[in-house]
């Protein structure tokens, strides 16, 4: 009785110790805090447009590369970073400026200045149909897109940042 009583008394106070646990910054679910709005910068686009495409020359029968018809989603609505044994899942939900939203993607944004401040960054493009359609309300608009980024590309990175056409959602390693 006395060793049953004394086991029981033993396990009720290491998990009433657990409860620390919750707050740690060992713990992966508190190591990306929630999204916060950012603005945007307005880019520049920096191409001559008299200066005619040099093509690949691939040949007679090579097809033309495809063009890329997607453009920034309206505004980024939600970001979350869900943590994995082999990284992390970068979750991110938009809304479009009219229905029939598809092809979503989270496009990786490189530059030096990022890699330098720990900042990795997408940018989250769809595609809209070629015929009109409606407005229509916010839920029918709305389109998701995740990504999985591998621990090696997590290194260093204090920031993950996802930008839309109006606005750009944020999330800090703590």
């Amino acid at each position: 009785m006395q060793k049953t009583l004394s086991v029981f008394l033993i396990a009720t106070l290491t998990l009433s110790g657990c409860s620390s646990w919750r707050d740690s910054r060992v713990n992966p679910s508190n190591w990306f805090g929630p999204g916060a709005p950012e603005p945007v910068a307005e880019p520049v686009d920096e191409a001559n447009a008299l200066i005619p495409d040099q093509g690949s020359g691939r040949g007679l029968l090579a097809r033309p590369e495809q063009v890329d018809t997607s453009v920034p989603i309206a505004t980024v609505t939600a970001l979350r970073v869900d943590p994995r044994p082999s990284g992390a899942i970068v979750l991110a939900t938009g809304t479009g400026f009219r229905q029939g939203v598809y092809d979503a993607q989270l496009l990786p944004v490189s530059s030096e200045e990022n890699r330098k401040n720990g900042i990795l960054e997408f940018e989250f493009r769809v595609k809209y149909p070629d015929y009109a359609t409606a407005q229509g309300p916010e839920r029918t608009r709305e389109v998701t897109d995740a990504i999985d980024v591998s621990s090696q590309d997590l290194e260093g990175v204090r920031l993950i940042r996802v930008k839309g056409q109006q606005n750009a959602l944020e999330t800090r390693r703590r």
